[in-house]
């Protein structure tokens, strides 16, 4: 029993040295002489009512509810906890670390005080001890006189391991199956609250064992996921919090894949396909193909998959198929040597499977014969056929055709005397070209040996084995046919360059007798013109020159002469208009003449009176002169 006419600050003190001095045995047991052994944190409970210090005042140990009155002035929550190396004491509100300040006050000896409490101060405290070996944790529930409170947590739990886990409601639950799951619904509230428990909204009895704010879940199975709920609930209302639980399956192989069923029937069946194992699967392939790899796993949630190629990310080309279940390898021949695998991971844990693809190799087979080249005679001969084999099945020789070939030897075959037979030469030459003629060929009645040698025969042994073939046969026999041209017509057309009019005439195809045929049976002949360039009247005119006239000088640079020039009728010699020649290029009608240098003087006249040109000394000179010599 604790004295209650001392002051909160005081009691906690008396209460500390109190509890140490009945409850904590010391660290070191002086009696017996030995340090006592490491211990794990255990905060102390004490099962008694609240004690109130005044009116005003309300000291209370773990485990207790607090209800606020209107005149409550101050709380002290008192946590005391054993525990070797001594544990390290915290406090949290509704799962969250309590923040202090002037009003909120962690004394010296870890109690927690709250000063001129208030609706928000309402809640589920939490005394955290903890040292290396563990840690503890007690609530205490402060409440006003109402509805209930509850005391609820937003974490979430995920258990892989362990055969039974235990979570304050509001949590959520990830697990594992077969576990054993507890939800602790732990309740405040004056009245007293009744407490009901819901599974997806549907109330839930005795089968899952509601006791004290507490529900078990035995041996979890895939059924039991949902949404549980608790209901507090007394006569001023009612609260419900809940917790989801989801049941964890770790990644497990399957012995078959749906998916890889679907897409091997739309990719056809010539598609290879493998499925991955943990111990690893083996497989051979074609070159060139895209083979399919599945990862046949299960697991809740589904997990995750990752491929790798030897241990390493995928590089090479490759699609992923059903949601990464598939990796197609879009070409093998671009794969070296190495293993497949992928990881499948969930919450719950992770699998690796894996598997191996080996090319098959094309390579050349000669076990066939092609057929005799001869069937009797000394030339027959056989030659291996080639063919491409790939697992045993023939396939394309160009699959091979990077492969060196084996070097194939002649095999004689059907080295043995021909019966006889006729034996004929070519035809001649037709005696006619058309309507009609004769060619000849040469028959004879041979035996071909199995040396080479042609032995002649009599008639009789070949007509035994078929009819003698024909020597003469008609050739030829279509009509003799020849073009033939009618007259030429009139030459029409303007004269506006040489031989531009053209006169026309019609074409025939004609027998020799004089009939008609199709102009195709002569398309073996020489087809003659049946268009020409011809001469119109008009155009038979020409240029006529006269002779040139005698040159105006005999020497130096202005001499010229000149000549008539008329364009005349070929047929009158009359002249016409110049512009019936302009078709014809015009020829000159003067030029100059006597080009050369004046080597003796030339009399000049002009201007009245004689001048005598000469050389002086390479000079050009002149003097007037009137007879005689310059």
């Amino acid at each position: 029993e604790y004295p209650l006419n001392r002051h909160v600050s005081g009691f906690t003190s008396s209460l500390r040295t109190s509890s140490a001095e009945t409850l904590l045995p010391s660290s070191l047991d002086l009696a017996n002489g030995f340090r006592r052994p490491h211990q794990k944190p255990a905060i102390l409970r004490k099962i008694s009512a609240a004690q109130q210090l005044s009116a005003s005042e309300v000291v209370t140990h773990l485990g207790q509810t607090v209800v606020l009155a209107s005149g409550t002035l101050s709380v002290l929550l008192h946590c005391e906890a054993v525990g070797n190396p001594k544990p390290t004491i915290s406090w949290a509100k509704n799962g969250e670390e309590v923040k202090y300040s002037d009003r909120m006050l962690l004394q010296p000896d870890d109690s927690l005080q709250i000063l001129a409490p208030v609706e928000a101060d309402v809640g589920f405290y939490a005394c955290n001890a903890s040292n290396a070996l563990g840690s503890d944790s007690v609530s205490i529930a402060v409440t006003l006189a109402g509805k209930p409170l509850i005391k609820a947590s937003r974490t979430t739990v995920i258990n892989t391991e362990s055969p039974a886990v235990t979570v304050d409601i509001g949590s959520t639950v990830k697990t594992i199956q077969r576990a054993n799951v507890t939800i602790s619904c732990q309740v405040a509230g004056v009245p007293e609250a009744e407490v009901t428990w819901f599974k997806n909204k549907v109330k839930l009895f005795s089968g899952h064992r509601p006791h004290d704010g507490l529900l078990l879940i035995t041996n979890v199975s895939l059924s039991d996921q949902g949404l549980y709920s608790c209901k507090a609930a007394n006569l001023r209302g009612e609260v419900t919090e809940s917790s989801q639980l989801l049941v964890l399956e770790p990644p497990r192989p399957l012995p078959y894949l749906e998916d890889l069923t679907a897409v091997l029937s739309s990719a056809g069946t010539s598609a290879h396909s493998v499925l991955t194992s943990p111990s690893g699967t083996k497989m051979t392939v074609s070159p060139g193909s895209s083979p399919l790899i599945g990862c046949a796993v299960d697991g809740h949630p589904k997990p995750n998959i990752t491929w790798f190629y030897s241990g390493e990310p995928l590089s090479l080309r490759h699609r992923l198929l059903a949601a990464g279940q598939i990796l197609q390898i879009l070409n093998i021949s671009d794969v070296p040597d190495g293993e497949f695998s992928c990881l499948a991971q969930n919450e719950a844990g992770s699998l690796t499977q894996k598997a191996s693809l080996a090319i098959q190799e094309y390579q050349w087979s000669v076990d066939k014969l092609m057929a005799c080249s001869a069937s009797c005679g000394h030339k027959g001969v056989q030659l291996p056929q080639l063919t491409c084999l790939l697992d045993g099945d023939e396939v394309n020789v160009s699959y091979c055709k990077e492969k060196p070939k084996p070097t194939l030897q002649p095999i004689a075959c059907n080295r043995r005397d021909c019966p006889s037979r006729w034996m004929v030469t070519s035809w001649s030459p037709c005696t006619r070209s058309c309507g009609g003629g004769i060619q000849m060929r040469r028959v004879t009645c041979q035996r071909l040996t199995a040396t080479g040698s042609s032995v002649p025969m009599s008639n009789e042994a070949c007509t035994q084995v078929s009819k003698r073939p024909v020597d003469t046969q008609n050739c030829n026999r279509q009509p003799c046919v020849e073009w033939v041209a009618s007259s030429w017509g009139q030459c029409n057309g303007p004269c506006i360059g040489p031989r531009l009019a053209v006169q026309h005439r019609q074409i025939f195809c004609q027998t020799k007798d004089g009939t008609s045929v199709s102009s195709d049976q002569c398309s073996a002949l020489p087809r003659p013109l049946s268009t020409q360039n011809c001469w119109t009247d008009i155009c038979g005119v020409h240029w006529r020159v006269s002779l040139w006239t005698v040159c105006t000088a005999t020497c130096g640079n202005y001499g010229f002469q000149s000549r008539r020039v008329d364009c005349v009728h070929v047929r009158t010699n009359k002249p016409v208009m110049e512009h019936h020649c302009s078709w014809r290029p015009r020829p000159a009608n003067w030029q100059r003449c006597n080009i050369t240098p004046c080597e003796n003087s030339t009399w000049l006249r002009g201007e009245g009176a004689a001048r005598c040109w000469g050389r002086m000394g390479g000079r050009a000179a002149s003097q007037k002169c009137s007879t005689g010599p310059c």
